[in-house]
């Protein structure tokens, strides 16, 4: 009979990683929210307003926020006008390196029009710098520009296209209608 009590205690210790494995536990959010706006601000003035439907919060080791549906971010300037705006499918952003990274049908819009398409971008938001080591596609009113990598600004008003595989120009005369 001590035997077998003996055998009950043993076999009813739970390793905690095998528990969570099968619960599931360490994959659920600490926090989830829909239809949030996020302000980001600088000296009492708002620099950066993040939108997206669905936010969930990781906690652990190495903490993220991951937005499932997409994200749309806006960038202001001092003045409270907007100087660019993203907007991705899928967005994760690792809180200890303040930084987010944006995935899927990635597009950056700054205030003159020129656009900025790919499928893999980072934003850090210490440096204000956004960048991406994948294929981009930027279009300006008079070009269309093609490479793997680019770094710029925030705001998307300095870029560098690190290896340009390809460069159209646009005839303006071919696009406008006659009268």
């Amino acid at each position: 009979m001590l035997f077998l009590f003996a055998l009950t205690f043993s076999s009813c210790e739970n390793d905690i990683e095998k528990v969570s494995l099968v619960t599931g536990k360490s994959k659920l959010p600490i926090e989830s929210s829909t239809d949030m706006e996020i302000l980001y601000s600088d000296s009492a003035k708002v620099r950066v307003k993040v939108n997206t439907p669905v936010m969930n919060r990781f906690d652990g080791e190495n903490p993220y926020t991951e937005l499932p549906k997409g994200v749309s971010v806006k960038f202001f300037d001092e003045n409270l006008n907007v100087t660019s705006t993203l907007t991705s499918k899928y967005a994760i952003r690792k809180d200890n390196e303040n930084i987010m990274e944006a995935k899927n049908d990635v597009v950056v819009v700054n205030e003159k029009g020129e656009k900025l398409n790919t499928e893999h971008l980072i934003w850090n938001e210490r440096t204000h710098k956004i960048y991406s080591d994948k294929f981009v596609k930027i279009t300006t009113p008079d070009k269309i520009l093609f490479g793997n990598g680019f770094e710029a600004n925030q705001d998307f008003t300095n870029y560098k296209i690190f290896n340009i595989k390809g460069t159209i120009t646009i005839d303006k005369d071919e696009h406008t209608p006659n009268p």
